[in-house]
């Protein structure tokens, strides 16, 4: 479904990214994790390339490419194949909830402006916001902000959802309705990356776990292995500092 190999990205004299390899299945719910600068967030925004890589190749279902040598019409239909879910919203301010979630299917999928506005309103009510179609962002909490944004990805059909800490933003008390939204999609069969830092809700939701550090891949597996048995070091050791409830084989 998703295959990344050997993505490399550098800023300047340093090189966030060192040769990048991961494979996401189809329908599979890969949670990745890691410590502040460890690659996390320029992964996910390469995979959608708002970020450049300086060299490897992304494949999401039958469409390639080389990364560091793109078209526009190839980073197009990249786009076209998956959507991102940012950690600010980046909702339009002066558009309602509803026309923030039909932009794209008017602008970019220039569909029939009815067809868009069903579809709109459908995906607003399935992230529980069918009450707030009309209201504007300044009118909405963080954590309806960033469901508006959860649904305004989806209406875009896309073949993968990439979510960059989608809670990170918000107060404690909004986090909770932001991930059982996710929950539900998760259970829909959604193919999703989810870069986040909610532990719990990554053994809960996610059916592959990935700790990167210092731009490498250090350890991956199913959640129940690497959270209760980690392998690597760096990985034990920082569980143990996020997560010190839990015991580990050391």
């Amino acid at each position: 479904m998703i295959k990344l190999t050997g993505i490399h990205k550098t800023f300047g004299k340093h090189e966030v990214l060192k040769g990048i390899d991961l494979e996401v299945a189809k329908g599979e719910v890969v949670a990745i994790l890691g410590p502040s600068g460890s690659g996390k967030t320029t992964l996910l925004r390469c995979i959608n390339y708002l970020e450049k890589p300086g060299e490897g190749e992304i494949r999401i279902g039958d469409f390639a490419f080389d990364a560091k040598r793109p078209g526009k019409k190839e980073i197009h239909e990249l786009r076209q194949r998956s959507a991102m879910v940012f950690q600010q919203y980046n909702l339009f301010a002066h558009k309602t909830a509803l026309e923030n979630v039909i932009e794209g299917l008017v602008v970019v999928r220039r569909i029939s402006k009815e067809e868009a506005l069903k579809r709109g309103v459908e995906l607003l009510e399935k992230v529980g916001l069918g009450f707030k179609l009309d209201a504007y962002p300044s009118q909405l909490s963080g954590g309806q902000q960033q469901r508006v944004g959860i649904a305004r990805a989806l209406a875009m059909e896309p073949e993968v959802l990439l979510l960059d800490e989608p809670t990170s933003a918000l107060d404690p008390e909004l986090v909770g309705e932001v991930l059982a939204v996710i929950r539900k999609i998760a259970r829909e069969g959604i193919t999703m990356i989810i870069v986040t830092h909610e532990i719990g809700f990554a053994q809960d939701v996610a059916s592959h776990v990935v700790f990167m550090d210092g731009g490498v891949v250090v350890e991956e597996g199913k959640p129940s292995e690497l959270f209760t048995h980690p392998k690597e070091e760096r990985t034990k050791q920082f569980l143990k500092r996020i997560t010190p409830e839990l015991s580990y084989s050391i």
